[in-house]
This record gives C-alpha cells, sequence and structure tokens, in this order.
C-alpha cells in the first residue's frame, strides 16, 4: 500500500471527492485528518519563523472550527498520536482529528469560502503533510 502525504489535493482526487455533492447520495461525513507538522512554520513571506508547524496549524484549527460549525458541522475528536500497535509505516502523522460535516456540498461550500481563504495560509505554513480521508457511517452501524 502506498501511502504519501500532501497538502493539497491534486484535479481527479477533487473531482471524484465532490462527485455525488449536493446530490440525493450525499449526507453525512466525517473527515478523518491524519495530520503531519513542519519543524517550523514556513509563510511564504517568511514571518513568523520562530513558531512550530503546530502553533502555525493551531491558528488556522482555532478559525476553522467556527466556519465548520456555521456550516452545520463539529469537531470530534483531535488528539495526538503516541504510538503505532498494528501495520506498519515509515514515519507516523503528529495528530489525529475527526470532523464531522453535514454533507460533501458543505464541506465544498467551507474550502472555496472566502473565509477559508483567508485562513489555509497558516494551516500550509503548518502542515509538512497529511491524509484527508471521507468516511461515512457504515450500514447496519
Amino acid at each position: 500500500m502506498k501511502v504519501e502525504n500532501a497538502v493539497r489535493p491534486g484535479d481527479e482526487q477533487l473531482k471524484s471527492f465532490f462527485a455525488n455533492a449536493g446530490t440525493d447520495k450525499d449526507g453525512p461525513v466525517v473527515m478523518v485528518n491524519l495530520l503531519k507538522f513542519r519543524e517550523h512554520a514556513a509563510y511564504p513571506d517568511g514571518r513568523d519563523a520562530h513558531l512550530s508547524g503546530l502553533e502555525a496549524y493551531l491558528r488556522y484549527g482555532a478559525e476553522v472550527s467556527k466556519i465548520v460549525a456555521k456550516l452545520g458541522g463539529r469537531m470530534i475528536f483531535a488528539g495526538s498520536v503516541d504510538g503505532l500497535m498494528l501495520g506498519e509505516v515509515d514515519e507516523l502523522w503528529d495528530q489525529v482529528a475527526l470532523v464531522e460535516y453535514p454533507s460533501r456540498a458543505a464541506f465544498l461550500e467551507m474550502v472555496m469560502s472566502p473565509e477559508y481563504h483567508a485562513i489555509e495560509e497558516h494551516r500550509e505554513a503548518g502542515l509538512a503533510g497529511q491524509l484527508n480521508i471521507g468516511t461515512r457511517q457504515a450500514k447496519g452501524a
């Protein structure tokens, strides 16, 4: 299994992920965020280089949680990764965050909003990469 962190999705990933957004197949989605932080924040203009990647990302997190709430979503869980019990990866992620959105359409609305674009610089300054995994409740669960 290939695992590759990224900061931005490619066009094909976006198209595939949002294919059912706004249709009758859309519904609640929980995003599993596996986060890997930079050692030091990396803003394009060089500011705040004294911050850790985590500190820059926390700026983003404080604001994005407000946007998520306005869309009817919620932060379910955020925690530090402290070990791997099963499987094998070259390097563990630093944190895991679970965020519930009422639909993929709501998630798309968020990432396209001017409010989101105003804060995403903190996300990019803080992250070395991540995996974003969309999940839905299993039938019968």
